[in-house]
């Protein structure tokens, strides 16, 4: 946390993006919920909410890798405002078209934003801030998300009482239009440098693409990290279509439980992504990344074999604490080991194996647990994950033994 706030103290730009950040993560979260309502308004149907859920994630289950290649192309700061652009279209759309079909290309328009600014943004966050503090920017970043889908639905619920949802949606639109004038006026994420070792001229996008997902393919570490990050988010996407049944029906609570369950699982998601602002050399990072794969673990049997509301409450914050921990720590070893120029498709191609991780999970979760029943799908789910932990674990366990330092222009090992 000191690092965090230290961060936010000596880096005037950084006090910049993250209070721009933290609006349009928090619109976004809203709009998250006024989404749904205004798709079952428009088509009287639950396929009307799965396929606008679906749109958010198929831009990057289809396209990652070569938004991920423009991020390393191009200045990564235009990439991340003609993002936040490309969704101040989106939310617009949604809010002003009426027909289904208009919202569900809107919603694939605003997926493709998404898309592109995670790479944009976490392979640029960097040239923000002084070296020392790039770890507290990256943690940060992943807080400051979380923070906006578990506060946004919240500010929804408010909102709704004196707006519509698609009132909802303008004042997103509007949060994204802020934060691209905020962001361009901001000095980062320049164009990559070229590679002193790189001889050959730049291919096209395409060739560009395909060395990305042969970088992410070949280089042993990053290939473990992201094979078993998305092994574990699969298992999270099952825990998360039973998390529902499991608090209404398992536990026989209401809907504010749910609410609640919800609500500590991104606390502990915050708290762990801010665990990894003190940063560190890919020994402890991998350290970290090994631990969070396990808590995760944990945290999901524990809360499949829990009694009670009040004890679920706390193995739903354990859980959400080793997802912050994995996913800020599997960001900040991208960070430091891959070379600059290789960073955003690396991030990308990360992001579009977890895509497809979730949207598979989402297909099978609903079968599973029909037959298997809620607990025994969620204590399935944090069995396979500790499997997952215990083989990266395996994986990882030669991995970067001597510690490094944690620039981001290293060669990787």
């Amino acid at each position: 946390m000191r690092a965090t706030l230290s961060l936010l103290r000596l880096e005037p730009r950084a006090r910049w993006f993250f209070a721009v950040l933290t609006q349009s993560s928090l619109g976004t979260g809203a709009a998250h919920i006024a989404l749904m309502l205004i798709a079952y308004e428009r088509y009287r149907s639950p396929w009307a909410i799965s396929l606008v859920l679906l749109a958010d994630v198929i831009p990057a289950m289809l396209f990652g890798p070569i938004l991920g290649a423009a991020a390393d192309r191009w200045p990564r700061k235009a990439c991340a405002v003609a993002a936040d652009l490309v969704r101040t279209i989106a939310f617009l759309g949604i809010a002003l078209v009426d027909p289904f079909a208009s919202t569900v290309a809107f919603a694939l328009l605003a997926g493709v934003g998404n898309a592109l600014f995670k790479p944009a943004v976490l392979s640029g966050l960097p040239s923000l801030v002084a070296p020392e503090r790039a770890p507290a920017a990256t943690s940060l970043y992943g807080a400051v998300t979380d923070f906006g889908y578990t506060v946004g639905p919240a500010v929804t619920a408010g909102a709704l009482l004196l707006v519509d949802p698609e009132g909802v949606m303008l004042v997103n639109a509007v949060t994204f239009a802020g934060s691209a004038v905020i962001l361009w006026r901001l000095a980062w994420g320049g164009s990559v440098a070229a590679d002193e070792e790189e001889e050959e001229p730049r291919g096209s996008l395409l060739r560009e693409t395909r060395l990305g997902l042969k970088a992410a393919a070949t280089l042993p570490a990053i290939r473990i990290v992201i094979a078993a990050s998305a092994g574990t988010m699969f298992m999270a996407g099952l825990f998360n279509v039973a998390e529902p049944l499991f608090a209404t029906d398992t536990l026989d609570t209401s809907d504010s439980g749910f609410a609640l369950l919800v609500t500590t699982f991104g606390v502990g998601f915050i708290v762990g992504s801010l665990r990894g602002s003190e940063g560190g050399g890919p020994p402890m990072l991998r350290r970290r990344y090994l631990q969070g794969l396990f808590i995760i673990g944990v945290g999901f049997v524990l809360s499949g074999a829990a009694p009670t509301l009040a004890i679920a409450l706390a193995t739903f914050a354990l859980a959400g604490f080793g997802n912050g921990l994995l996913l800020v720590h599997e960001r900040l070893m991208i960070q430091a080991i891959v070379p600059d120029r290789l960073q955003g498709r690396i991030f990308a191609v990360s992001d579009t194996v977890v895509a497809w991780a979730f949207g598979v999970s989402f297909a099978v979760a609903g079968p599973l647990i029909s037959q298997l029943g809620v607990r025994a799908t969620i204590l399935i789910a944090g069995g396979a994950a500790l499997l997952v932990a215990v083989f990266a674990a395996l994986g990882l366990r030669q991995q970067w033994r001597v510690p490094a330092p944690t620039t981001a222009a290293g060669d990787p090992t």
